[in-house]
């Protein structure tokens, strides 16, 4: 007899929308979902903060034709408190959205995330939580004659009585920062958003409110999500992405960060993927509020920063990318 076909566990995409450039990006990245995977079984849960004494003002979504939008592409949108972020931390958004969703297993993605191809292809186990290794080692920061690596992060292993050796790339040398556990938090996921969100909420604020002492001289912002969330993920047992999800920040998923950025050094297909998901009447009129898609996509600016570079053959650092697009003027955010 053959081998039975494993059917992939369903599961909820979820994201963060709220006033200003959020609620454009979520526009692209509904669209590009329903276009790339039209047959996705799961929901598309927008996470909404809602007014409250974390916030100045209201950061819901200011433009009522845009909600419209979102939900006739197949968003559902879910207001959420913040209770331990705001405004001083908008990072914290997708920590604090955790609560408020259906306790299933869900994708958490960053806004600026575009679906290039089959969700199906990908093999998650959501038993087994992991995040994105599309990440630069932004911390710890060192300092001279200050904790190395290994004991910075040790320090926080040791706080939430975690096992620290167990989770070191031992491939990696001593005192080198891909020894160990760090994500960049665009994309992680777990069977349940309530208990992830739950211990990510704690550790966030334990880190934030009361540091170990070897963190004194560290930054923590922005870089707080990032810091807690890989001991979220090793407190659950889960680790470093495997193979079967290459194709997140790959094939299937493109985090582009800034909209020049992604003209820079994206692929032909995600490129002609954002311009034909933003090209319907219905969409552009409500998104060309938005300078960088006004400009960048529909005016024709996009194009010349892609002209500036040689797609196989880019600059190594981030920095150096975005420094060549603002000496000619093209940079926006």
């Amino acid at each position: 007899m053959g081998q039975a076909t494993v059917k992939q566990q369903p599961f909820n995409i979820v994201a963060v929308v709220q006033s200003g450039r959020l609620q454009y990006e979520a526009v692209l990245l509904a669209a590009s979902l329903r276009a790339s995977n039209p047959d996705f079984p799961g929901k598309l849960l927008l996470a909404e903060p809602q007014p409250g004494p974390n916030w100045r003002g209201n950061p819901r979504i200011d433009d009522p034709a845009l909600r419209d939008l979102l939900v006739t592409l197949g968003a559902e949108i879910v207001p959420f408190e913040s209770r331990h972020f705001g405004v001083t931390y908008p990072h914290g958004n997708k920590i604090d959205c955790l609560a408020s969703l259906p306790d299933e297993p869900f994708l958490f993605v960053d806004t600026d995330t575009v679906f290039a191809g089959p969700l199906g292809s990908l093999g998650f186990d959501f038993a087994r939580p992991s995040a994105s290794m599309k990440r630069e080692g932004t911390w710890p920061v060192l300092e001279l004659y200050g904790p190395g690596y290994a004991e910075t992060w040790k320090s926080l292993y040791d706080r939430f009585g975690l096992d620290f050796e167990s989770s070191l790339d031992l491939s990696q040398p001593d005192e080198y920062w891909q020894r160990h556990l760090y994500f960049n938090a665009g994309w992680f996921f777990y069977q349940s958003p309530k208990a992830f969100g739950d211990r990510f909420a704690e550790y966030a604020t334990t880190i934030r409110d009361t540091p170990p002492e070897a963190l004194v001289c560290q930054p923590l912002f922005p870089w707080l999500d990032q810091i807690a969330l890989p001991l979220v993920i090793h407190s659950f047992g889960g680790g470093r992405p495997g193979p079967e999800l290459d194709g997140l920040d790959g094939d299937v998923t493109c985090h582009w960060r800034t909209l020049p950025l992604l003209y820079a050094r994206e692929s032909d297909k995600v490129i002609r993927l954002v311009e034909e998901v933003l090209a319907p009447n219905a969409i552009k009129k409500v998104v060309k509020a938005y300078e960088p898609f006004k400009k960048m996509v529909y005016q024709g600016k996009g194009p010349k920063v892609r002209a500036l570079f040689d797609q196989a053959n880019l600059p190594r650092r981030e920095q150096m990318i975005r420094n060549a697009i603002k000496r000619e003027g093209l940079w926006m955010r």
